[in-house]
């Protein structure tokens, strides 16, 4: 097996729940925690390394011991006034996304659940609350799937990060095979905080593991036990282990990017609507509407899903800008949604300006917008073979005339002739075959 190939799984379960997840196209990760109060990088300025990310903030830059102690306590003033998850739902719901991925525990350890197996948790706070089961709770009210986040380091744990021993990068502190008493006790940990989440929560489509430097030899996890531990108390569950190659990825999640083309298995981008993963600030720069309507056509067309990164502020709220550019991603859906829910990639997938997506009776070709511009008079359609009945715009009744022309290989060229309609950020044709 070559260190990329993608094993697919021959659980029936896991197959039929794969086409399901490939369906729904729009998602939405939700990042939060304690950090929240320091609009830091979540709990990445923990770790000593040179990405810009794992920098402390000032003062404490050069004083990472002194960091840790005050990142340590943030859980004590962790009051959150504003959190209550169904404005969060509703907000989600209406913008047409069809499943959450909730961060129950970060890399710091500290559980957004209230786990029997460790004090460092949400429950032991000012706000005093398990939002890792309002938030399934509410989600599911608005009728969206629920996947959990889960890191797999703990840095919290003394048996990932052994206090008083030097904490240089993001593994564990120690060497595994010197001490395999030590890591066999937190690999029993990490395997009974999943089977918490997984047999006290309701029903769960989706672990999404973060963390891929822990891994086999280094950090194994034994993933093989782990996954039909999680199968068993959740059958079909779609397991992540992400960027982990191998048979417990059954999707890839490139992060805060887009291939470039068509890829041979399932994937879905992670990609935020601010700068970070939740709100640091009343400041943020959020991507526009539009932006994320054609980052949702490009992916879908490449046959992969849009995990839209948002998350609350340290009150507990989203912020208006976040909720108003979710009613906009869904006002454009809930006309245009037909060429993107429950479709597949149609070659040629992109091109001469157009987008395309199918479904078994129907071609989707889809136009992206600039602030404006127009929907063209005519389109050259480049998917061959097709020969439509019938050709209408989505969200508008309107006469398309179906025509034909050599293109510059002699062969004939599906054009399409549009009379003057309105449309904002991007359109979509329906060519019924």
């Amino acid at each position: 097996m070559s260190e990329n190939e993608y094993i697919r799984s021959t659980d029936p379960a896991v197959v039929e729940k794969l086409e399901w997840w490939r369906d729904q196209k729009f998602g939405v990760i939700i990042h939060w925690g304690p950090y929240s109060q320091l609009g830091v990088f979540e709990s990445w300025t923990l770790c000593q390394e040179s990405d810009p990310w794992c920098r402390a903030p000032e003062p404490y830059v050069d004083d990472p011991e002194g960091y840790r102690a005050v990142y340590e306590k943030l859980p004590e003033t962790f009051a959150a006034p504003a959190f209550d998850p169904k404005p969060w739902a509703e907000a989600c719901a209406r913008a047409g996304m069809r499943y959450v991925v909730f961060t129950t525990k970060h890399h710091d350890g500290f559980a957004m659940y209230d786990t029997a197996l460790s004090d460092y948790k949400i429950t032991n706070t000012p706000l005093g609350r398990d939002a890792a089961g309002e938030v399934f709770a509410a989600f599911r009210g608005e009728g969206l799937a629920a996947g959990m986040y889960f890191s797999k380091p703990d840095w919290h744990h003394p048996d990932y990060w052994i206090p008083g021993r030097a904490n240089p990068d993001r593994f564990a502190n120690y060497s595994t095979a010197d001490e395999p008493e030590r890591w066999e006790r937190f690999k029993q940990f990490t395997h009974a905080q999943i089977n918490e989440l997984l047999t006290g929560y309701g029903p769960v489509d989706v672990l999404w593991l973060d963390g891929g430097w822990v891994k086999a030899p280094r950090e194994d996890l034994d993933m093989a036990a782990l996954a039909a531990a999680a199968r068993a108390a959740q059958p079909g569950i779609l397991v992540v282990d992400r960027e982990v190659r191998g048979p417990y990825e059954d999707y890839r999640t490139p992060e805060q990017t887009v291939p470039d083309r068509l890829q041979p298995f399932p994937w879905e981008s992670c990609v935020t609507l601010g700068p970070m993963w939740y709100t640091a600030g009343p400041y943020e720069q959020y991507k526009t509407v539009a932006e994320v309507i054609h980052l949702l056509c490009r992916i879908v067309a490449r046959g992969g899903n849009l995990l839209l990164g948002i998350g609350p502020d340290q009150t507990g709220a989203l912020p208006s800008a976040v909720i108003e550019r979710l009613a906009g991603v869904g006002a454009w859906l809930e006309t245009h949604g037909a060429a993107i829910y429950a479709t597949r990639p149609c070659a040629p997938f992109e091109a001469d300006g157009l987008l395309y997506t199918r479904t078994d009776d129907t071609v989707y070709a889809i136009g992206l917008l600039e602030p404006g511009q127009t929907v063209p008079e005519e389109l050259r359609v480049a998917v061959s073979g097709v020969r439509p009945r019938r050709a209408r715009m989505l969200g508008h009744d309107v006469e398309i005339e179906i025509d034909t022309a050599p293109d510059s290989g002699g062969s004939d060229t599906l054009v399409l002739r549009i009379p003057p309609v309105p449309a904002t950020h991007a359109f979509a044709l329906a060519l019924e075959l």
